[in-house]
């Protein structure tokens, strides 16, 4: 076996990652630097968009909740802000709406405000972070000159339930045809090798180090949603490092046909289920060896950021996670279900990935509200077109985004009943600032609106608090080529024991001019997850605790992580990290995915009784907010509505 010290890792590499001038890499794919080239880069980083060579999305490293976006957020929590901040200077900047927040849903929030005010209308959004778009974040890579692109947040446009009306006729009028997925989709990159999806065992969890394809070797299980979703084959519980009774039991897992619950109606036995963590019911309620449970420990992650431990069985059942059939349970959604686990077909029909993820999205609404900003017509070439920053806050301009910027105060000017207006002060590049606005729509996390709107009724505050953000990673790693997966027959790796539970071959899909990679001797981008979760603890001390650690991990740790996990998967199909990784731009979330209400934990959820989410959403005389955390739901279109109800919400206020 071999062993990766940093020098077989390529550590000592230059590559698209770590090598900075004030934070900005100094190499591109092998490039010679010359002088204007590191002045480019430096601009980059200087927190100006009128500077030339300011472009977030071709810089790798740390970004997503990148050094220097969360500072003053930070101070203002720890109450230390307002010590040396000064008195805000005035702007003189008077606007119709501020919008405090660029992701998608500030962005549709100026959307629907525009259509309803009229194009007059001046807008102007904030952002603290140095690109648009939220979580929704782009990741370019140009190996060999070559554009490649990765997703560094949301991922597509999918949602466990319908897109509603509003979130459906925004996509619509942004020009996204969802269904023409399966034109853009070429389903035969990896079938025509016979890819498959494996598990990766890490001797540290499973005492062998080895990885092992799911599905049969005559099948190519390109289409069967992954691991675990099917029984698994004979010789995947031939290969796999198990002790014989969970082979045993993994096995019986999904021919078991046993009733657990017995003389329960179907209503009692969900209401059981919803009681009982998956991982309980493995164990304590069917017997299964504890092996099972470490198995399927990091399942769900990539749906709720956390693992089997903190997930109800009754979600778990949902999702179609294996050990149910026994029960007999009808169709029908129990009380405290989370919406991610109700099927709904519709809502799994309407599906669209963009090779940069939602980022697409985004930059269709940047480009609807300030044309100049992203040159071309359609959502497809869109994919391909580069942002100019320095046309994103002009003066002249009706709308205007403002990057680099972090919403510290908020109020009304006069009492909140008549004021006819509102004041907005945000910190910027060490000044603070204020502007004027009629209106404003938070846009912004939950948890950081008590922070900054202190004139918020105490019982909102307290709701809006409540908001428990998921951290996640989404690391994105461009390869020189993709032959040790094709050598090993494997598009995704699940490993349950590794510091990333899953990575794989990114989504095949061209749009426009831009062309996936089709050859494996072709450049590809590899996206891996990451949930630091806390097993054994509720989910929001999990989140609490996950969240300090992403904070305090350095980018030299992920790459090493990322290195070892990549080699002692790969390097038996001739995997070299410090030969065949080009580029690692790891996307860090500390406040990621909108908290997602849980039965186990959350009992007004399971009752039926009103949700936190729905006292802290309320409108509060000329502030309205919006955002994923206002439904508690992480996917798009809940940013979308919510922006739409926000916007309808100050409707009464446009006149007057």
């Amino acid at each position: 076996m071999t062993e990766w010290d940093d020098r077989k890792l390529g550590m000592h590499r230059r590559i698209n990652r770590r090598d900075f001038l004030n934070g900005v890499a100094l190499t591109v794919g092998g490039l010679a630097i010359t002088p204007s080239m590191v002045e480019a880069w430096a601009q980059a980083q200087s927190g100006d968009p009128k500077d030339p060579g300011y472009y977030p999305p071709a810089l790798s490293g740390m970004r997503g909740s990148h050094p220097g976006s969360f500072d003053a957020a930070h101070a203002l929590r720890d109450g230390t802000f307002w010590e040396d901040a000064g008195k805000p200077e005035d702007t003189g900047e008077k606007y119709d709406l501020v919008i405090v927040g660029g992701g998608i849903s500030g962005l549709s929030a100026a959307h629907f405000y525009r259509k309803l005010a009229g194009p007059q209308a001046k807008i102007l959004i904030l952002d603290n972070h140095d690109d648009f778009g939220g979580h929704a974040k782009r990741n370019e890579f140009r190996p060999s000159g070559r554009m490649l692109l990765g997703f560094g947040g949301t991922f597509a446009i999918e949602s466990p339930e319908p897109y509603s009306p509003m979130a459906k006729g925004l996509i619509e009028e942004l020009g996204i045809d969802v269904s023409s997925f399966p034109k853009v989709l070429d389903r035969k990159v990896y079938s025509s090798h016979r890819l498959k999806h494996a598990v990766f065992f890490d001797r540290e969890t499973f005492g062998a180090e080895k990885l092992v394809t799911y599905a049969a070797d005559e099948d190519a299980d390109t289409e069967s949603g992954g691991v675990f979703r099917a029984a698994p084959s004979k010789h995947f519980l031939e290969q796999a490092p198990l002790n014989e009774a969970a082979k045993r039991d993994l096995a019986r897992l999904y021919a078991e046909k046993r009733d657990f619950f017995p003389g329960l109606s179907s209503i009692d036995k969900k209401a059981r289920l919803a009681r009982l963590s998956y991982a309980d019911y493995l164990t304590k309620t069917a017997g299964y060896d504890l092996q099972v449970v470490t198995l399927l420990q990091t399942l769900p992650q990539g749906l709720f950021g956390i693992g089997i431990d903190a997930v109800a069985a009754q979600d778990a059942w949902g999702l179609g996670f294996p050990g149910f059939d026994g029960l007999k349970l009808d169709p029908e959604p129990g009380r405290g279900m989370n919406r991610d686990a109700i099927p709904n077909e519709e809502a799994e029909k309407y599906f669209f990935h963009f090779p940069d993820g939602n980022s697409s999205i985004a930059r269709l609404l940047v480009r609807n509200l300030i044309p100049a900003a992203i040159p071309g017509k359609t959502a497809g070439d869109v994919v391909t077109a580069r942002a100019d920053y320095a046309r994103l806050d002009e003066a002249a301009s009706p709308i205007r985004i403002r990057l680099n910027s972090t919403a510290v105060r908020v109020k009304h000017v006069g009492d909140p009943v008549s004021a006819k207006e509102t004041e907005v002060v945000y910190s910027r590049r060490g000044k603070i600032c204020s502007v004027r606005a009629g209106r404003t729509v938070l846009a912004c996390w939950h948890v950081v609106i008590p922070y900054i709107c202190d004139e918020l009724p105490a019982e909102q505050k307290a709701a809006l608090s409540d908001a428990a953000k998921v951290p996640l990673v989404y690391t994105n790693v461009a390869l020189a080529n993709w032959k040790a997966f094709t050598k090993l027959g494997v598009q995704s790796v699940y490993s349950p024991g590794s510091y990333h539970s899953s990575f794989q071959l990114d989504m095949p899909v061209s749009i426009g001019a831009y062309q996936c990679s089709k050859s494996p001797e072709e450049p590809v981008v590899v996206h891996m997850l990451r949930t630091p979760c806390k097993p054994g603890r509720p989910a929001r001390d999990q989140h609490r605790l996950g969240r300090i650690e992403l904070f305090s991990t350095t980018f030299e740790t992920f790459e090493r992580k990322i290195r070892d996990q990549l080699a002692r998967s790969l390097s038996e199909g001739g995997f070299d990290p410090a030969r065949d990784i080009v580029g690692i731009t790891v996307n860090r979330w500390p406040h990621g995915y909108a908290y997602e209400y849980n039965s186990l934990w959350d009992t007004f959820w399971r009752d039926g009784t009103t949700p936190p989410c729905v006292v802290a959403r309320k409108p509060f005389g000329r502030i309205a907010i919006a955002n994923a955390d206002a439904d508690a739901y992480a996917y798009t279109d809940c940013a979308i509505d919510q922006a739409y109800r926000a916007v309808q919400e100050l409707a009464g206020s446009i006149s007057s």
